[in-house]
This record gives structure tokens, C-alpha cells and sequence, in this order.
């Protein structure tokens, strides 16, 4: 077993209340679940968390009209936009990761995911081979210019964006920020399936998780989330709308993909270019950068399970 961070244990009561609070955004639910201390605001707290939430989707949903990332997507190719401190983030992680994976992951996937109707506006049967690859030959995020001193992006060409892959798990690390900043050091939060746990629960033990493991395909696997974070990316919900940005279409392998990591974000993101990559890239990859997966890819002959040994080694008895 990894050894507990040091950090999980401050401020550790208990006789802490353990208190939990939820509601809808980014098309899904958010739930926290803490020690609750002892001089504590719960309406200040719902307040400071709706709003960190309302101001994401503002800047970064592909859903809203209006929103920030929808405004860049219609404005002219070579104006520069200024961002805020959270679109810049995410935007910067974005990149690096598509650098990182060559591709695999793009923030520019927009224009893709909109021909295959995974977008706002729904679409019926498959796109024309002819539109497929004009997307394809735009050029995704290598089209996409950021400045990161100035918080500032630009369109080299007419690239959409689309960071509905690594966006959210960018909220469920701000969500717990909100947490901290109101002393609650004790605690889960989750939006949507991906979770961050810090500290302990009160009884003692830490604030377990399962990895999403849909149907019977894989014995399930549990987690104790101290002080990381775990993201999980699959077709087992909304069917294959997982694109690969380098071929323009659905992958088939990928069922479900889990990353824990210290960072929401990067799990978010991880686990959907691994679901893109194929199996032997992906291990290859996943074993390189010592990332914690677990992985349920398709093969001809049923469900193969495979576990990172960074992942094993947190795990193991």
C-alpha cells in the first residue's frame, strides 16, 4: 500500500459531522460529502460553489451559446481572445497534453464531434468520408496559437474547440478548492463520475471509491482516495462518442478507462487520449509516464482487463 500522505490527517476529528450537498451542472450532478468544521457558513458555502461552477460553464461549456468557448469558436480566424484564469488552465493542459500524446488528445475537436453529432446540435448517421477528412486536414490544435503570459488565444484556421474532455475534471479540482478555502479539509467531491478525496472520513477510514466497471466484464476495484483524484473516460454510457482526432472517427476497443492521479484535470484528460490510442500504445504510453490505469478494452474474443503497475502498486495488499 502507498503510504498516507501526512496532510490527510490534519485537522482530523472524530466527532466531525459528516454533511453532503449536490445539484445539477456541465449536463450532470455535482456531490460533496465532508467533515464538516466546526464554525461553518453552509449557505456561503453553497453559494461560493454554485457560482465557481455557473462562471466554468460560462467560460468553457461547447453547450451554451453564449459562453466564452463558443464565442472563440465563432469569432474571426486570427483575433486573439483574452481568457480568464480558469479557461487558461485548462486551455494550457490541454495543449501540452496533445503535444504530449501527438494528437490523440485535441482540444480542437469540435468541429469533429459536431459532424458526428456529439455536439449541441444533433446529427443522424455517419458523416461523409469527404467531411470527415476535410476536418482531419484542418490541422486540430496545431491550428490553435496560446500565449500563456498574456492569457490570450487565437485560431490559426477555422478550428473548433471542444475541451469537454478535460474541462470537467478541471471543475471537480476547483470544486474542492472551494472546500479548502472554507476549512474543510475532510472530504469527496465528484461531478459526473470523477471524484477528488483529501483527508479522512471521522470513523477513521479514507474516503473509498470504486472504478467504474460497467456490466460483469471485471471484478471491481476499489480505491481510497488520499488526496488524489480518479477520472474515468468510455463508450459504456453514452455510446461511442469517444473520436479520435487523428482519424476523425469513433474508437471501438476502449469500454472504460480509469486514471487516478494527483490532479482531476489530468486524470479527465488522460483517460480520454488513452481511450483513444490503441491497447498497445496506450500501455506503452500509460507505462512511460508511470500513470495509475485500468483499462477495459474490447478484443475479438471478449473483455481484456489490464492494470497499470503504478496502479497495481497502490492497490496491492
Amino acid at each position: 500500500m502507498s503510504p498516507i500522505d501526512p496532510a490527510a490527517l490534519a485537522g482530523w476529528d472524530p466527532r466531525a459531522a459528516v454533511m453532503e450537498l449536490g445539484g445539477a451542472t456541465m449536463g450532470t450532478r455535482w456531490r460533496v460529502r465532508f467533515a464538516a468544521p466546526l464554525r461553518l457558513d453552509l449557505a456561503a458555502l453553497t453559494r461560493a460553489i454554485e457560482a465557481m461552477l455557473d462562471g466554468i460553464v460560462a467560460e468553457v461549456s461547447h453547450w451554451v451559446p453564449e459562453s466564452l468557448l463558443s464565442r472563440f469558436n465563432k469569432s474571426p480566424v486570427g483575433r486573439w481572445m483574452a481568457l480568464p484564469p480558469d479557461f487558461a488552465t485548462v486551455m494550457a493542459a490541454a495543449l501540452e497534453l496533445a503535444a504530449t500524446t501527438d494528437g490523440a488528445f485535441d482540444p480542437a475537436v469540435g468541429a469533429l464531434a459536431d459532424l458526428w453529432g456529439y455536439g449541441p446540435t444533433p446529427r443522424v448517421g455517419t458523416p461523409d468520408e469527404a467531411a470527415i477528412a476535410g476536418v482531419v486536414a484542418a490541422g486540430g490544435w496545431r491550428q490553435l496559437h496560446f500565449d500563456p503570459a498574456a492569457r490570450r488565444l487565437q485560431r490559426l484556421s477555422d478550428v473548433q474547440l471542444d475541451l469537454s474532455g478535460i474541462a470537467k475534471g478541471h471543475a471537480v479540482d476547483r470544486l474542492a478548492a472551494v472546500l479548502a478555502a472554507h476549512d474543510i479539509r475532510h472530504g469527496l467531491v465528484e461531478i459526473g463520475g470523477e471524484f477528488v478525496g483529501f483527508g479522512m472520513r471521522p470513523d477513521g477510514d479514507p474516503w473509498w471509491v470504486e472504478l467504474e466497471t460497467p456490466g460483469m466484464v471485471a471484478t471491481p476495484i476499489r480505491v481510497a482516495l488520499h488526496q488524489l483524484a480518479v477520472a474515468t473516460s468510455g463508450d459504456y454510457v453514452r455510446g461511442r462518442h469517444t473520436i479520435d482526432p487523428r482519424k476523425g472517427r469513433p474508437v471501438e476497443h476502449a469500454l472504460a478507462v480509469s486514471v487516478v492521479h494527483r490532479s482531476a484535470m489530468l486524470a479527465d484528460g488522460w483517460a480520454t487520449a488513452l481511450g483513444v490510442v490503441a491497447p498497445d500504445e496506450m500501455i506503452a504510453l500509460a507505462k512511460a509516464r508511470g500513470l495509475m490505469v485500468r483499462a477495459l478494452i474490447r478484443q475479438r474474443d471478449g473483455v481484456r482487463e489490464w492494470i497499470s503497475p503504478a496502479l497495481a502498486s497502490l492497490i496491492e495488499d
